[in-house]
C-alpha cells in the first residue's frame, strides 16, 4: 500500500518536473522569438537610408503591378498584333483584345506574365528608387531639385535600373504576348540563352531606355513641378496623399503620351528580334504596316497601367519613407 502510494507520488512530481521543464523551454523560445523581432527591428532602424528607400520602393512596385497586371498584358497583345485584316474590318481595340482572353484563357490568363513582372518589379522598382534617393541626396541636399534636375534625376535612376532588369523586361514581355510557351521565368531565361544566345536578353535595350529615361524623368518633373503648385494648408493635411496621388496621375498621363512610340518599338523589338537588326527596323516595319498611329496602338492600356502604377508607387513609397522619418 505504502509502496504503491510512493509509486505515484513519484510519477506525480515527475509530470511536474516535466510541466516546469515545458514552461521554462516555452518561455526561452518566447523571450528568444521577441529577441530575434527586436534585433530585427533594431537593424531595419540603423540600416543605411539608400537600403530603406530599396525596400520602400519593392513593397509599392510590388502592390502596383499585381493590381495593374492585366492592363500591362493587354497593352502588349494590342501592340503586337500583325495588321492582315481586310479594308473595313472591324477594328480590334482594348475591350476586345480583353474579353478575347477573358474567354480563351479564362480570368486568370489577364496575370499572364505576373511572374516576371514581380521577379522585374521588386528588385528593379528597389534600385529605381534607392538609386534616385541617393543621387537626390548626395546632389541637391540642401536644396531641392528644379524642374530640369528633376529630368535628369528621374532619367538617371530609371537607366541604372532598367539596364539591370532588362533580361527580365524581355522575359515579361514576351509572356504577355502570347506566342511563347514558357513555363517559368528560370525556363525562359534558359531557353533563350541556349536557342538565342545571352544577347537576345538585351534585345530592345535602346527602345527600352529612349522609352523608360524620358518617361521617369518626364514624370518626376511633372509629379514634383505639381507639388509645388499645392497650398500648403493641403499639403500639411491628412489628405495629402490623395493630392499627391492626383498629382501622379497627371504626370503620369502626360509623361506616357510623350513615350508611347518608343514603348511600341521596344515591344517589337523585344518580341520579334530575329525580325530586326536594329530599332530603326521595327520604326520603319510599324509605319509601314501601320502609318503614324501605329506608333500609338496600346497607349490606353499603357497610359492608364503606367499612370496608376507610378502614381501608386510614388505615394506608398513617400507615405513609407515618411513613417521612418526620411525625406524622400
Amino acid at each position: 500500500m505504502d509502496s504503491g502510494r510512493v509509486r505515484t507520488e513519484k510519477v506525480i512530481q515527475k509530470e511536474e518536473k516535466t510541466k516546469e521543464d515545458f514552461d521554462h523551454t516555452r518561455t526561452t523560445l518566447l523571450d528568444w522569438n521577441f529577441f530575434s523581432t527586436f534585433k530585427i527591428t533594431m537593424e531595419l532602424s540603423l540600416a543605411h537610408p539608400a537600403l530603406k528607400a530599396f525596400m520602400c520602393g519593392s513593397l509599392s512596385g510590388t502592390c502596383s503591378t499585381l493590381l495593374f497586371q492585366p492592363l500591362d498584358l493587354v497593352k502588349t497583345r494590342l501592340q503586337t498584333l500583325h495588321s492582315n485584316m481586310q479594308p473595313g474590318s472591324a477594328r480590334v481595340g482594348m475591350v476586345t483584345v480583353f474579353l478575347s482572353v477573358v474567354r480563351t484563357e479564362k480570368l486568370i490568363g489577364l496575370w499572364k506574365g505576373v511572374s516576371p513582372s514581380f521577379v522585374r518589379t521588386i528588385p528593379g522598382v528597389g534600385i529605381y528608387f534607392s538609386t534616385y534617393y541617393s543621387l537626390k541626396q548626395h546632389y541637391f541636399l540642401e536644396q531641392g531639385p528644379g524642374a530640369m534636375a528633376s529630368v535628369l534625376l528621374g532619367a538617371g535612376a530609371r537607366t541604372v535600373a532598367g539596364v539591370c532588369m532588362l533580361p527580365v523586361t524581355v522575359i515579361k514581355t514576351r509572356f504577355e504576348s502570347g506566342r511563347y510557351n514558357y513555363v517559368s521565368v528560370a525556363g525562359a531565361l534558359r531557353s533563350v540563352c541556349q536557342t538565342e544566345g545571352p544577347r537576345a536578353l538585351f534585345s530592345g535595350l535602346t527602345a527600352t531606355l529612349l522609352r523608360d529615361a524620358p518617361f521617369s524623368g518626364l514624370y518626376v518633373m511633372f509629379y514634383s513641378q505639381g507639388k509645388n503648385t499645392l497650398p500648403q494648408e493641403i499639403s500639411t493635411s491628412p489628405y495629402a496623399p490623395l493630392a499627391n496621388f492626383s498629382c501622379g496621375i497627371l504626370a503620369g498621363v502626360l509623361a506616357s503620351l510623350v513615350t508611347q512610340p518608343a514603348d511600341v518599338v521596344k515591344t517589337h523589338v523585344q518580341v520579334s528580334p530575329h525580325l530586326y537588326k536594329r530599332t530603326a527596323d521595327a520604326v520603319r516595319y510599324i509605319y509601314n504596316e501601320h502609318g503614324f498611329p501605329g506608333f500609338f496602338r496600346g497607349g490606353v492600356p499603357r497610359s492608364l497601367r503606367r499612370t496608376m502604377i507610378a502614381a501608386m508607387a510614388w505615394t506608398v513609397y513617400e507615405q513609407m519613407m515618411a513613417r521612418m522619418g526620411l525625406k524622400s
